[in-house]
């Protein structure tokens, strides 16, 4: 063989590796892309999840805050109730009296 021809086969050799690698590298990268793109799917389905579990918090917080006040309400009324009872009672006993 040639000094020529020597450079030539040594040539075609690595030519054949760059290309082995090219394609190796290739699939990895198509790999990693999958994985990219599944990983943004997976990230979408948890931000919606998110921010239904958000809005389901914020409805239970304002559903929690009106039972509080429609039991301090009803708390309020039943206090009124009684005082005013109350105040019938002291009118009748003033009333028996005279």
């Amino acid at each position: 063989m040639t000094p020529n021809e020597k450079a030539i086969a040594t040539f075609q050799t690595r030519v054949r590796d760059l290309l082995l690698r090219f394609q190796e590298l290739k699939k990895e990268n198509d790999e990693l892309i999958a994985m990219v793109d599944q990983n943004e799917q997976s990230i979408k389905q948890l931000q919606a999840r998110l921010e239904q579990q958000e809005r389901d918090y914020n409805s239970l917080k304002m559903a929690r805050m009106l039972e509080i006040t429609d039991g301090d309400l009803q708390g309020a009324k039943d206090r009124l109730a009684k005082l005013i009872r109350d105040v019938n009672k002291c009118i009748a006993i003033l009333s028996d009296e005279q």
